[in-house]
């Protein structure tokens, strides 16, 4: 057997990576882009997918060559008490504001799908459901089954988008240039969608999570050249399929509406009009499940993630039944549900911020990752070549330009969500 079927026989953390970031953040910001700007914006998902991949090979190797994941190693590599102090904030910070802002798009996106089915039913009614859910399986810790059948509903979901897209019959030329020629229409809130794609791709708790589950799938093992060839090509396959799932939802979007923008996309049942040309009838609730399992699964891993993270940095480990993990997680899970319940605007519209949100947040820990990767001595000599350098440095720098280009639409997109 070749060594790259080996290797495709140990996929696994990079499909967790994957399967993260195509949420409801992922369909609904996608969906909304396609609508109001066609095949425009697609350079976006390209270069995100692409800096998922560089930034999470980095994350992964960290896992494989220390066995610990970020956290811990910002830990173990800062000793000074002044720098740990900094670092924990730093940590703390980016991940549990940008958590809480993904659980709120996440319970948004369970209500979205529900309301999808279930049409004119009350939100609360709904957030309150959903956040029961999520608490009482992380209590159990025994949610995995459970998250195992969300994520196969938000794979199917991914299937059929890829199928529409193809069935649809986009004009490849269209496709190709919005892939390839980055441009951005003078049109309102471009930026916004940029950096929304960005920031629903790239997410920053989902590096935390990488080099956590690498640590202990190939952590163990002695022949960390080949494992970490093996992660690179877990980490190219399954994430760059999740890209291309994104770009579909995208393309089959910029068909179904037709450049009719947001107007049209305030509900569930109204994204649901993309899955038509397969679907049929059964369009809606197809979409309405897989929207559910999507925000669904992600209520679950989402706070999850900002406790182990925070539980690294800050020394107390990953024990589930920790009662300072147990009250990280449950309190980004009760500032989502708040958020849900008492902001005035819709959830399409929370969701779309939550993913910018996001895209703020995400030059910090990457800064964080890349300084931890360099230091040759504590990589044990795995630490970054030149080339991995300069893709992470570009990474780094265009996301920082497009959060800083996009500052103001994101400051009238906050005004609006707080006055609904």
């Amino acid at each position: 057997m070749s060594s790259f079927m080996k290797r495709l026989k140990q996929v696994g953390p990079g499909a967790v990576v994957a399967a993260a970031f195509i949420g409801p953040g992922t369909v609904t910001t996608c969906t909304v882009s396609g609508a109001s700007y066609g095949y425009t914006l697609l350079w976006a998902l390209l270069f995100s997918t692409l800096s998922v991949i560089i930034l999470q090979s980095m994350a992964s190797k960290l896992g494989i060559v220390k066995k610990i994941g970020l956290g811990e190693a910002l830990r173990e590599k800062y000793t000074n008490n002044t720098v740990r102090i900094l670092l924990a904030i730093l940590v703390i910070g980016a991940v549990f504001i940008g958590n809480v802002a993904y659980e709120t798009g996440n319970i948004s996106g369970g209500i979205l799908g529900l309301q999808a089915i279930w049409p004119n039913t009350n939100k609360i009614m709904w957030a309150v459901i959903v956040f029961a859910i999520a608490v009482g399986l992380l209590l159990s810790g025994k949610y995995e089954v459970i998250e195992r059948v969300l994520t196969g509903m938000v794979v199917l979901m991914g299937v059929l988008f890829l199928i529409t897209a193809i069935a649809v019959g986009p004009n490849l030329g269209e496709v190709l240039k919005g892939l390839f020629v980055p441009r951005v229409p003078q049109m309102n809130r471009a930026w916004f969608y940029v950096t929304g794609l960005i920031g629903t791709t790239v997410v920053p708790y989902n590096i935390y999570l990488h080099a956590a589950s690498s640590a202990k799938k190939w952590g163990q093992d002695e022949e960390k050249e080949e494992s970490i060839k093996t992660s690179l090509t877990d980490s190219i396959l399954s994430i760059g399929l999740g890209g291309i799932i994104s770009m579909c939802i995208v393309i089959t979007a910029s068909v179904a509406y037709d450049g009719s923008g947001t107007a049209a996309i305030s509900s569930g049942a109204a994204m649901a009009q993309q899955l038509t040309p397969i679907l049929g009838g059964w369009a809606t609730a197809a979409f309405g499940i897989g929207l559910f399992a999507a925000g669904m699964s992600s209520a679950i891993t989402a706070p999850l993630a900002a406790a182990f993270a925070s539980s690294g940095i800050l020394g107390w480990g990953e024990d589930m039944k920790n009662r300072k993990l147990q009250a990280i997680w449950g309190i980004v899970l009760c500032f989502g549900l708040v958020a849900v319940c008492t902001l005035g605007a819709s959830p399409t519209e929370i969701i779309l911020f939550a993913q910018a949100a996001n895209a703020f947040l995400l030059p910090i820990t990457a800064i964080l990752l890349m300084l931890v990767s360099n230091d040759r001595e504590f990589m044990e000599g795995h630490s970054n070549g030149a080339v991995l350098n300069a893709l992470g440095i570009l990474v780094v720098a265009v996301a920082l330009l497009i959060a800083f280009r996009n500052m103001t639409a994101f400051t009238e997109s906050f005004q609006k969500l707080i006055g609904g």
